[in-house]
């Protein structure tokens, strides 16, 4: 990983788009009696989404499986672009470039293992939560420090708009002052 490197693509983001299990969650399935499964989503990472969006930097959902869960989530935190069930991700992240007219150098993915090895490898600022598969964890641009479902989408939010020097106007005027 070259965090000089990572930071000059991070300056360049206009779209950030996400996997969800082991990114937006734990990457646990946990399933209840009746076959329903549950997902649990961290706010902290929600507030990571809100404050992209806040600098106009929209997120997508590009993930391999199909949930409830997921685009209730996406709907609450206001991301309108979801992607679900696509197990082969190159189409569909291409799909959501164009839906957001942006090259994919200017756009941020972050994923945890196998299945988003194709977009990673297209992304300008590839990604990935700190218990990453390993081999994952090698090839992509930036590790979070933080686990994902733990705070990895909060962790990158922060550093991509900090290497874009809105992260502490955007606290001030949104959290501090009540200006946004």
């Amino acid at each position: 990983m070259n965090l000089e490197k990572a930071e000059k693509a991070a300056q360049r983001i206009r779209l950030v788009v996400l996997d969800v299990d082991g990114v937006l969650t734990d990457g646990s399935i946990w399933t209840g009696e009746k076959g329903e499964s549950i997902k649990r989503f961290y706010a902290r990472d929600g507030l990571g989404i809100k404050m992209l969006q806040a600098a106009g930097i929209p997120v997508a959902i590009l993930t391999g499986r199909v949930s409830a869960q997921t685009a209730a989530r996406a709907a609450e935190l206001g991301i309108h672009s979801v992607a679900q069930g696509k197990q082969f991700k190159t189409r569909a992240f291409e799909a959501i470039l164009a839906e957001h007219d942006c090259a994919a150098s200017e756009c941020a993915y972050m994923g945890d293992d196998v299945p988003d090895i194709p977009v990673l490898r297209m992304a300008g600022l590839s990604t990935a939560p700190a218990d990453a598969d390993p081999m994952i964890a090698e090839m992509v641009d930036w590790v979070s420090p933080q686990k994902g479902g733990n705070g990895a989408v909060r962790s990158l939010a922060h550093f991509i708009l900090h290497a874009q020097g809105k992260w502490d106007a955007l606290v001030e005027a949104r959290y501090v002052n009540g200006d946004i």
